[in-house]
């Protein structure tokens, strides 16, 4: 049990975003005891848990200080800029920055950077109920970057954009959600269709602007990146070989 959470980060890490999953598809089955509540609430308290259990496995996990102190600089970086972008229609450095890091430094990497880069942005554009999602959004952004690495190694620049579009909509569908379950009501397939038909266009910005800002200092930012990780990584020579030279 002690290496679970740094289990989770890694390529199972998946297997615990399904189990978060279950937990919101049992909260609205009809005759669950989750169902119960309210689910907009239940909803976010399953969310609020996850992350919190993650921020524990990061905690829990072997990694340096200098690891973490980049971890750090590049959730404040992030955060610092979506401030500016604020004003713009849906365009969020967040997302792109997020997932160069879960590409390059792996998916506890990815997570931290993105929920980081949430909480600490919205101290200046204003916390919520939605902060939770946010940050379990961008997280997941992050980390399923690193699952896109280790699948596709060699990815090229047009590949990494497509996976930037991609993730335009994603996280814009995953926020719908949240919105769709604490703001709207009746919940059924008329309003549910009716929220996401609406933030289409925003969307669509959100996934041209991660395109932007990956071919206009992508490239720059990756080999940064990688350059820091490779400074980052220690190799310990075996005892008997000490003093051997």
């Amino acid at each position: 049990m002690a290496g679970l959470p740094d289990y989770l980060f890694k390529l199972k890490f998946p297997l615990f975003l399904l189990a978060v999953a279950g937990l919101l598809a049992m909260s609205i089955s009809p005759g669950s005891p989750l169902a119960r509540q309210n689910w907009g609430l239940l909803s976010a308290e399953i969310v609020f848990i996850a992350i919190v259990f993650l921020y524990w496995g990061f905690e829990r996990s072997a990694i340096s200080s200098r690891e973490i102190a980049v971890i750090a600089v590049l959730g404040t970086v992030a955060a610092v800029g979506r401030v500016p972008f604020a004003a713009l229609f849906n365009i969020q450095p967040v997302t792109f920055l997020t997932i160069i890091t879960g590409y390059v430094f792996g998916a506890r990497g990815g997570f931290m950077v993105g929920s980081t880069a949430a909480i600490v942005s919205n101290f200046f554009l204003g916390q919520g109920p939605w902060t939770p999602w946010q940050m379990f959004t961008w997280g997941l952004a992050g980390s399923s970057a690193a699952l896109f690495g280790a699948v596709f190694p060699q990815v090229g620049r047009w590949g990494m954009a497509a996976f930037l579009f991609t993730w335009g909509y994603i996280y814009g569908w995953i926020m719908n959600l949240w919105f769709w379950t604490a703001f709207i009501y009746p919940l059924n397939w008329q309003s549910f269709l009716t929220t996401y038909a609406a933030s289409f266009w925003f969307d669509t910005c959100h996934a041209l602007g991660n395109v932007f800002f990956y071919f206009f200092c992508g490239t720059g930012v990756v080999k940064i990146l990688k350059r820091t990780k490779k400074k980052l990584e220690v190799s310990y020579l075996p005892a008997q070989d000490l003093g051997t030279k």
